[in-house]
């Protein structure tokens, strides 16, 4: 399977309503982001085992680690957790940004250094959410 399909039948493979606005999410990422590399991390280790929930990465950055070494990872990520979605925005050098910049104004959710997370789409604030893709795509 190649990426899109596998984002496709994770998306597909969530029970409603996290499906609908998995997708809805997806969608409103592709809108601002619509070049961007596309990922998929099926949440396993190299010894396959389950060490993350899967998730689908936009975007493209560099990461370097304390003993200098660097890899490419997703800007932005969304997630299925167990009460509802994840959105991940990574790369902001200040981690109280998200939560000062937007955690008032997003609505019911839980905001952290570089994750959102919220039970259903209809919880927070989408206008505020989109600003908070758009910000973390330029990160």
């Amino acid at each position: 399977m190649n990426v899109q399909e596998q984002i496709d039948a994770y998306i597909a493979s969530q029970p409603e309503p996290k499906r609908s606005d998995m997708q809805t999410l997806h969608h409103i990422i592709l809108e601002i982001m619509p070049a961007c590399t596309l990922w998929f991390l099926d949440g396993k280790n190299s010894e396959n085992k389950t060490v993350s929930n899967p998730n689908i990465g936009y975007g493209s950055r560099t990461i370097q680690y304390a003993d200098g070494k660097t890899r490419e990872f997703y800007q932005i990520g969304i997630s299925a957790n167990t009460t509802g979605l994840s959105l991940y925005l990574m790369g902001f050098a200040d981690k109280t940004y998200l939560a000062k910049t937007y955690g008032k104004k997003i609505g019911k959710a839980n905001v952290t250094g570089y994750c959102v997370k919220f039970k259903t789409l209809r919880d927070i604030n989408r206008d505020i959410l989109e600003t908070m893709i758009k910000d973390g795509s330029r990160v």
